[in-house]
């Protein structure tokens, strides 16, 4: 990870809004956990190549969407927390991102639980996704723009890899 930097924001919709612009860039970016040394309030930060730095920011600057701090990877204790933890309970296949868990069945696909977090719209994206097949149902990222919608959207990706 020495070769990597973290951007820290002050809240999701500008790590929702910076990953959007700079995947849209080609920049190689990818959202994780804070280590509790930088967390800031916001629970996600951006890793990206640090080598693309200076490039990155401009790019952001340019968007309207600064980071309160770039800093590059340098210790273990700077390392970023991984969002994913998959559970196989056999029938079934549940992947946690952050707070947010999306369990399938894994003969049909079919969303069987969605839950964890405390956003107000964790029950509408429940109701809206339980019951249908991945395929079927609408992206939680469409649905709401809160940390836990955007943490079910990681999941979701996550589990549709998984059951591919």
């Amino acid at each position: 990870m020495a070769d990597r930097g973290l951007l820290v924001f002050e809240n999701t919709s500008e790590v929702i809004r910076a990953e959007d612009r700079l995947k849209a860039c080609g920049f190689q970016v990818k959202v994780m956990g804070p280590p509790p040394e930088i967390r800031t309030g916001c629970d996600l930060v951006i890793v990206f190549p640090l080598i693309e730095e200076l490039n990155i920011l401009r790019v952001l600057e340019q968007a309207g969407v600064s980071p309160l701090q770039s800093a590059p990877v340098a210790s273990p204790l700077l390392a970023p927390v991984d969002l994913f933890a998959t559970t196989d309970f056999g029938d079934h296949l549940m992947v946690r991102a952050a707070n947010m868990k999306i369990t399938v069945d894994k003969s049909s696909r079919r969303i069987v639980n969605i839950s964890g977090g405390g956003c107000p719209d964790v029950p509408y994206l429940a109701r809206e996704m339980t019951g249908k097949t991945l395929d079927e149902a609408p992206s939680p990222r469409s649905l709401g723009s809160t940390l836990c919608g955007y943490a079910l959207q990681l999941a979701y990706e996550e589990i549709v890899r998984q059951c591919s």
